[in-house]
């Protein structure tokens, strides 16, 4: 009798050292789990829910730069046409089309100016997952008039900056992803061609081989520009929005680009290139300044270039061009950086009000383009794994 109490008793006291154990195990198993989502930061349902909220913010509080069809609010419907491509959560499609219908589905009035297609790219995309209620009327004819018509600017006979049709470096986010879908679209090579034609002539002029960056336009180039316009340590100017645009514009291009596309490979060393560069210039908060060689002149990092940057590096991570070890840190740090300047209302603070060089953000600067920073960059943290 004695005997079997006495086993009976260190067999519930064993059951019991074995579950707690079980409990510890399973803990530190879950702490762990949860030490590593957060220091990573990519739960997919939080980054979902801070998309949406980021858009239904900017749609109820309108900033433009000239109006709805503008290039700040195609900038913005970028974003949201890549956060329905990522998440495909119905919200995002059913903000392109209202903005669409609210538009008539116009580009911007300007023919000659490659800014004023990119409210098409929302058009496009919606078009090509076959949408019924897309009328691209307008597109095809600012398309028509862009690319084959007569054009100061491509003779030369612009103003002093204006010496070719994509002179300043903003132009390349605003046009070719555009017509690289919209020539997937129409199965036709030619606007593919017209595309490269005016993208190599933007190169040739805004790109400086030895820094491995963007000029946002000719009053920048170092050989007129004296002394006493430089940055204060001598550097030259490179503004980091500008170099946004056109990254973020690379992986935009790169991602519709036919793979056999005879110029591919142009776009791809390009790409590579200025990543190399770009990611040297992060700061350990994980922003990028607005002034990419001359930091020490700006205390604080800014949203839209970062959340440009952000964006073609985590495609590149996500296509499998880029090395993990190497740049999944980078990523690491600048979600967490860009996640920390949206509010708790949706709004994205630390965005540079609209401009061509390097200029101070706060928490409160805000504007739609910074918005649509924000979705392109989170579009492709979504999808990492």
């Amino acid at each position: 009798m004695e005997y079997s109490k006495s086993y009976t008793c260190s067999f519930r006291v064993f059951r019991n050292i074995v579950f707690v154990i079980i409990l510890l195990v399973s803990f530190v198993l879950q702490s762990c789990k949860t030490s590593q989502k957060a220091s990573k930061g990519y739960d997919k349902s939080d980054i979902e829910i801070a998309m949406v909220k980021a858009m239904q913010w900017q749609e109820k509080n309108h900033k433009y730069g000239k109006g709805p069809t503008d290039w700040t609010n195609g900038a913005f419907y970028s974003g949201v046409m890549r956060a329905h491509k990522a998440t495909k959560n119905p919200v995002f499609e059913e903000a392109m089309v209202a903005i669409g219908k609210s538009n008539q589905w116009k580009t911007h009035d300007r023919y000659f100016h490659a800014d004023d297609i990119a409210i098409s790219a929302a058009y496009v995309y919606l078009k090509s997952i076959g949408n019924p209620e897309v009328d691209l009327q307008a597109t095809d004819t600012w398309i028509y008039e862009h690319l084959y018509q007569p054009q100061d600017w491509k003779e030369g006979k612009g103003n002093a900056e204006q010496k070719i049709l994509w002179w300043w470096c903003d132009a390349l986010f605003m046009a070719p992803p555009v017509l690289v879908q919209y020539s997937n679209l129409h199965k036709d090579q030619k606007y593919l061609e017209e595309m490269h034609k005016y993208y190599t002539e933007a190169y040739n002029y805004l790109y400086d081989k030895e820094e491995k960056l963007f000029y946002r336009d000719n009053r920048f180039f170092i050989r007129n520009m004296p002394t006493d316009k430089r940055e204060p340590n001598g550097k030259k100017v490179f503004w980091s929005r500008g170099n946004g645009w056109v990254l973020a514009g690379l992986a935009l291009i790169l991602d519709s680009m036919p793979k056999d596309y005879v110029h591919r490979p142009f776009y791809e060393n390009l790409y590579k290139e200025m990543i190399v560069k770009v990611v040297g210039l992060q700061h350990p908060d994980g922003l990028w300044r607005t002034s990419l060689l001359c930091p020490e002149s700006f205390q604080f990092g800014e949203a839209s270039g970062s959340g440009f940057f952000t964006f073609a590096i985590t495609w590149g991570l996500n296509k499998g061009i880029l090395d993990a070890k190497t740049y999944r840190p980078v990523v690491d740090k600048a979600w967490r950086a860009l996640a920390a300047c949206q509010q708790a209302d949706g709004k994205i603070g630390w965005v540079q009000a609209i401009g061509f060089d390097p200029k101070p953000a706060d928490k409160d600067s805000w504007f739609n383009f910074g918005t649509g920073a924000f979705l392109l960059a989170g579009s492709e943290v979504y999808k990492l794994k």
